[in-house]
């Protein structure tokens, strides 16, 4: 299986090769479980196993990876609702205050 990403090839670089801009979001494409670790390794330009690995880790050497997943999949917004789990939570949950 060929695992090689082309993360560069949608955004347009500078003279240093790195990214114009800073795009987080939750790729729909790529994902394992929420697609947390994709799109950090995406808007960083690193291979998302090293993401992935490091999650691990994290999880392994006392348990701060669970949480930093979780906080990662409600803060970071979705690639194709450009909004995050917690935005849309706290819209229905003022959207109903309010009535």
């Amino acid at each position: 299986m060929n695992t090689t990403h082309d993360f560069t090839a949608s955004k347009p670089s500078t003279a240093a090769g790195r990214t114009n801009s800073f795009a987080l979001t939750r790729p729909s494409d790529d994902r394992m479980v929420a697609g947390v670790c994709s799109g950090i390794a995406r808007a960083f330009g690193i291979d998302p196993l090293i993401v992935r690995i490091a999650f691990i880790v994290l999880t392994l050497a006392g348990a701060a990876g669970i949480p930093l997943y979780l906080a990662g999949w409600l803060l970071i917004p979705d690639e194709e609702s450009q909004e995050s789990i917690a935005a849309q939570l706290f819209q229905s949950v003022s959207g109903k205050s309010q009535q």
